[in-house]
């Protein structure tokens, strides 16, 4: 059985899935992906601890404090490979960023693999149903442009700014101040 809640937050209207216990989905209102690894229809229920818990990390996160991913208990749903990308996701350090093409490296040296497709990388951030939390706003282009955001590129640049890194506006493209590489 699944229970959702809805939160109002600076970039709109956010629902809360989870399994009674963890956090299963996180999604911006009008998303692409919109719950699309949820299976049943989640009941409506805004009481479960799990819930106040992500609702406190997101009003740390939303104010500028840097909340640690790890004091949330997440079980999103999806294949061996999308677990391994939304890890990664999750080891990019607050204010920083990297690319699809480097999350491809690392992960096919973690598979012994000769390469990866910086394509695969991206479909797997994508349908990360845990936005905003499992950091996939933190992934840009190889050139720096701001390419692909479920949530929408606008929501993109606001998390991004919000977390310090410096944006141009002017043609969309990320003035690094650090780059996580692997």
């Amino acid at each position: 059985m699944l229970f959702e809640a809805k939160q109002p937050s600076p970039l709109g209207l956010i629902t809360m899935v989870s399994d009674g216990t963890n956090l299963v989905g996180l999604y911006l209102e009008g998303q692409k992906y919109f719950c699309s690894s949820i299976r049943e229809k989640p009941i409506l229920q805004s009481d479960l601890p799990i819930f106040d818990v992500t609702k406190d990390w997101l009003k740390r996160y939303f104010s500028g404090k840097k909340p640690e991913i790890a004091s949330l208990s997440l079980n999103p749903a999806g294949s061996e490979f999308r677990h391994l990308i939304w890890k990664f996701l999750c080891e990019i350090p607050y204010g920083q960023t990297t690319t699809y093409g480097a999350l491809a490296q690392k992960a096919s040296h973690l598979l012994n693999r000769p390469r990866m497709s910086a394509q695969a990388v991206g479909g797997a951030v994508a349908h990360n149903p845990i936005s905003i939390i499992i950091p996939c706003h933190r992934v840009i282009g190889s050139n720096g442009s701001l390419t692909g955001y479920a949530g929408g590129i606008d929501r993109k640049v606001k998390l991004l700014q919000l977390e310090g890194i410096n944006i141009d506006l002017s043609d969309l493209h990320v003035c690094l101040p650090q780059n996580v590489e692997t």
